[in-house]
């Protein structure tokens, strides 16, 4: 037997299919590439998600949902190996297949799936892609791998693995005031600055196929032709549309701060603002003297005493994406930066903090306001696209942040002047 390549001899014995008949060739094949029906579940759990320009309300301002803008299926060789068997060489053999491509899935910049977020975009990928898809964290294998085939005719053939790697664009729905002409506003669903690429794919598949085989196209197998070299030239696999490149989480120093100096492209607002429930009784509040040692954000009564500017926040806005402002909030007691914390920055329900400004997508928020007259706001951060929050309505409740906010409206704050 012979394992390197020669186009001679795989012309002269490329003459008869693998199987006895061509049924029996196509049975004994790897699956065909038809799509794999998506779980009833996937339909059932993205059916009451809202659209791009439903209506909506103040209670869902702290919310978003996911959406899928493009989407691509391209099938992928995650192992191959040609194999050139003689006359007398047929029947059962096992042959390592070297690595060809890794998949990984992903949403963002996280190969982590674990937030909500991520989970319920990849479902919706499944419900667009009508396939069966991975919805959690996965990889395929870096290793070589072993393929058993039963070779009933002499040929070339490639023996692979593969799978449907689905990829493209996702987008986020947030609710946001809309101008509907004539000096109106509605809250509707729009699509905010929280989007970006993902990537997952299909179920696993190994077989064996020769270049006069008929095989579907853009299927698997077809594939594994065109690496074997089947075609006039070799298709490489298609790369998943690019994303807007994500800024740095970490920058520099603001130069010259604490101060009245601005970072650059920031106008700081001169009155200063409190951030509250809905019915005004806690507020978001950094640290007082009792907290020493702690720089958690909480939702505390009024300051009483000195000082009283533990729950105010200076407001500086910024650069505008998809027409919503970033916003930087500088505590007045503290002089600190409202924050993610970057080590459990991926993690749901982690717990906001003040830090030293700095020029960092930690420290930069969305707004996302009601109708003219109300003082209701969802605030999300730019870098992680998850939205604050809070458990329950209790003093020295934490703020969170979670992924797609909280489903019973604790996401809703008041704005007001100071």
């Amino acid at each position: 037997m012979r394992h390197s390549r020669s186009s001679g001899r795989r012309r002269a014995g490329l003459v008869a299919l693998a199987a006895a008949s061509a049924l029996g060739t196509m049975a004994a094949m790897a699956p065909a590439a038809a799509a794999t029906p998506a779980p009833a579940r996937t339909a059932a759990a993205v059916a009451g998600d809202p659209a791009l320009g439903d209506t909506c309300t103040a209670a869902d301002l702290g919310k978003r949902y996911p959406f899928i803008k493009s989407l691509q299926v391209v099938p992928t060789i995650t192992h191959f190996k040609g194999w050139y068997v003689t006359d007398g060489a047929t029947g059962s053999q096992t042959v390592t297949a070297t690595t060809q491509s890794v998949v990984t899935v992903s949403v963002g910049l996280d190969a982590s799936i674990t937030g909500n977020f991520e989970i319920a975009t990849l479902a919706k990928v499944e419900a667009s892609a009508k396939l069966s898809v991975k919805l959690e964290s996965s990889t395929t294998s870096t290793e070589s791998k072993s393929i058993t085939w039963n070779f009933q005719k002499p040929g070339y053939y490639a023996l692979y693995e593969g799978t449907r790697k689905v990829t493209g664009q996702y987008g986020s729905l947030n609710c946001n005031r809309v101008d509907t002409g004539n000096g109106t506003y509605a809250t509707k669903w729009v699509e905010g600055p929280g989007g970006g690429s993902y990537t997952t794919f299909t179920t696993l598949e190994e077989g064996a196929v020769r270049c006069e085989d008929a095989v579907p196209a853009n299927s698997i197998m077809r594939r594994a032709q065109d690496i074997l070299g089947c075609t006039t030239s070799l298709r490489a696999d298609a790369a998943a549309p690019a994303a807007p490149a994500k800024a740095s989480a970490v920058n520099q120093d603001w130069p010259g701060f604490p101060g009245t100096t601005a970072p650059p492209g920031f106008t700081c607002d001169a009155a200063n603002y409190k951030l509250a429930t809905p019915d005004r009784a806690l507020f978001w509040s950094a640290p007082g003297f009792l907290d020493w040692g702690s720089n958690n954000i909480q939702l505390r009564p009024a300051a009483q005493g000195w000082p009283q500017s533990q729950d105010q926040w200076q407001l500086c806005g910024g650069p505008t994406a998809n027409g919503i402002t970033e916003q930087i909030l500088i505590n007045r007691s503290t002089n600190k930066c409202l924050a993610v914390p970057e080590a459990t920055a991926a993690t749901e329900g982690t717990i906001l903090q003040q830090a030293d400004c700095k020029v960092d997508d930690l420290q930069r928020f969305y707004f996302y306001r009601d109708v003219p007259g109300s003082d209701k706001i969802g605030v999300q951060n730019k870098y992680t696209g998850h939205m604050v929050g809070h458990d329950r309505n209790a003093d020295g409740q934490p703020l969170r942040q979670y992924s797609m906010g909280k489903a019973d409206g604790t996401g809703t704050y008041a704005l007001i002047k100071a």
